[in-house]
């Protein structure tokens, strides 16, 4: 990666501490509005992401029209803004009422894991408020470890690491991140693990996602079978009836100990989930950029 210089740092921080500020001190109704703006900014500023979008959806919902689908993409911008308000308060959810931002669904599952002692392994995706989740879990369940690929810009990174621990979770840099799951799990932890990202072809293997062959990591599959421990889908989805986020634990799926065949099961239950909740996930990934040998690149 080249060497970022000192001043495109300093102003991509100067501009994520703006947003943050602003959505920070103003009333909740007034900054889910101004965080929709902000999101819908996003759109605007970068159209390569609503390419990268639509090209998706066309991929992976053949049958919906082209105004179904840019509906979705919509929505994907609307629950980044959702994300960015919620996001920038967090230091007052962590001090207020948790309730007036989320709801549980589904704790037990969790609950009945941690009792056989082998910690417990979040499957959770870029879908919903995917940080919102974690902090949810920390305040009202128990500390967690979440792992995390660190951002390019050193100082916006440390701002989002802070808001991350501010309940105490830990934060686990992926790069580093084997040796800390294990001993986390050893602990009877709760790990969160984003899984829902294109992998490269040496660290992944291709399973059906959507009809099409997408290419995702086997880690977390290696993870739950070399560690014995219980595996949760758990998304913080949004309810436009109750206004808030419903924190949703699913019941847990059965590893067989083969990594291909369980990684192919968690993509399946993902796929089921966004299926449901469709504006709600990050179409804007490349997800099927890695191909089969020999195919041609999709974007």
């Amino acid at each position: 990666m080249a060497q970022r210089s000192f001043l495109r740092n300093a102003l991509e921080y100067a501009a994520a501490a703006s947003v943050v500020a602003s959505l920070r001190y103003t009333p909740l109704p007034v900054a889910r509005t101004l965080g929709r703006g902000y999101g819908r900014l996003l759109d605007l500023a970068l159209p390569r992401l609503r390419r990268v979008a639509m090209c998706n959806l066309a991929l992976a919902m053949p049958e919906k029209t082209e105004s179904e689908r840019r509906r979705i993409a919509d929505g994907v911008f609307d629950s980044i803004g959702r994300l960015l308000a919620c996001f920038a308060k967090f230091p007052q959810i962590v001090h207020g009422d948790l309730s007036r931002w989320a709801r549980f669904e589904g704790y037990e599952h969790v609950e009945e894991a941690r009792q056989q002692g082998r910690g417990v392994l979040l499957a959770t995706a870029h879908l919903g408020n995917w940080e919102l989740g974690a902090l949810a879990h920390g305040l009202a369940g128990e500390p967690m470890d979440v792992v995390v690929r660190p951002l390019d810009n050193p100082w916006i990174d440390r701002l989002v690491a802070r808001r991350r621990a501010a309940c105490g979770n830990r934060v686990i840099e992926k790069r580093e991140a084997a040796r800390a799951i294990f001993k986390a799990l050893a602990a009877n932890r709760t790990v969160g693990i984003l899984m829902d990202q294109n992998s490269s072809l040496d660290q992944g293997t291709f399973v059906d996602f959507f009809g099409m062959p997408a290419c995702a990591a086997t880690g977390f599959a290696r993870i739950a079978a070399r560690s014995g421990a219980t595996v949760i889908p758990a998304f913080a989805l949004w309810s436009e009836k109750e206004r808030r986020h419903v924190v949703r634990y699913y019941p847990p799926v059965e590893m067989t100990g083969s990594a291909e065949e369980d990684t192919a099961r968690l993509q399946k239950r993902l796929e089921a989930i966004v299926r449901e909740y469709p504006d709600q996930w990050l179409w804007i990934h490349r997800r099927w950029k890695t191909r089969p040998p020999g195919e041609a690149p999709i974007y």
